[in-house]
């Protein structure tokens, strides 16, 4: 029996791709919001809360929390308002609406620390964000562990991998070099993960950590299969040229100093 499935951020990269896979192979019951109206989206500025498009939350199962601004070099403003301010008012109406379970669009950000390091990023290590989008994703997922204390409902954080637009093919194109290769996410798998999110038996909170199955990928996903039951069906292999070589040179080179270690443009009014 089909479920009725609330989508934040429906067009967005994510949403399209997600909304069209649920249209195709199931018959569960789709809401859309996002920023601006189109077709059978809802306008809904997720930064002000608004009973009007509060409304929609009513008599739903799940939200798919993919809203908010996706830039890695995203400000402070936004950062602010769009992504930790969305997703507290987002929670909100799940909140009053009931809503038993919601899966929000984490990021990998929230480990970027330890791209030089060694060994698995599991996700009972310390965070290490980098930047005002990473540190507003951990705030999101942190608001999520509230959620489920407060309502006994479950929240699920996908730190999702590399995600690109369109056929998000995997290769040399890609940047962050070896890091940002290998944790490719495909579309195919990405699908997989949200299937599996809406079948799984109840979890509580959790986060778990959303890669495809690529060739010297440090992410920990058996903690993934644990919680949902993901089990990637795509891999690639990294390649790595001049190119990918200089790139991570250069990251390993750069110092950061406490105090002055946020670039100014993180600082921009605009939001």
């Amino acid at each position: 029996m089909g479920k009725t499935i609330l989508i934040t951020g429906a067009a967005g990269n994510i949403g399209v791709k997600i909304t069209a896979h649920l249209r195709l192979t199931s018959d569960h019951k789709l809401r859309l919001l996002d920023r601006r109206a189109s077709g059978d989206i809802v306008a809904a500025d997720l930064g002000s809360w608004d009973p009007e498009w509060a409304r929609h939350f009513a008599g739903v199962d799940i939200v798919f929390h993919f809203a908010g601004n996706p830039n890695g070099n995203a400000n402070w403003a936004s950062a602010k308002r769009d992504n930790i301010g969305g997703t507290l008012r987002v929670l909100r109406a799940a909140r009053e609406a009931n809503v038993r379970r919601v899966i929000f669009a984490s990021t990998n950000q929230t480990m970027l620390g330890y791209r030089f390091a060694t060994g698995p990023v599991t996700v009972d290590m310390p965070p290490a964000p980098l930047s005002p989008y990473g540190i507003s994703k951990l705030a999101g997922e942190e608001a999520g562990r509230a959620f489920t204390e407060e309502t006994g409902g479950d929240f699920l954080a996908l730190r999702i991998g590399y995600f690109q637009p369109g056929e998000n093919r995997p290769g040399a194109h890609m940047e962050i070099g070896e890091w940002g290769q290998s944790m490719w996410l495909s579309n195919r798998d990405m699908n997989q993960a949200v299937d599996k999110a809406i079948a799984a038996p109840p979890f509580g909170f959790a986060v778990v950590n959303l890669v495809s199955n690529n060739a010297g990928m440090r992410w920990d996903i058996e903690h993934t299969r644990e919680v949902i039951g993901y089990v990637p069906l795509d891999a690639a292999t990294p390649v790595i040229a001049d190119k990918q070589r200089e790139d991570d040179r250069i990251a390993r080179a750069r110092t950061i100093a406490p105090g002055d270690w946020f670039d100014e443009r993180f600082f921009s009014v605009d939001p």
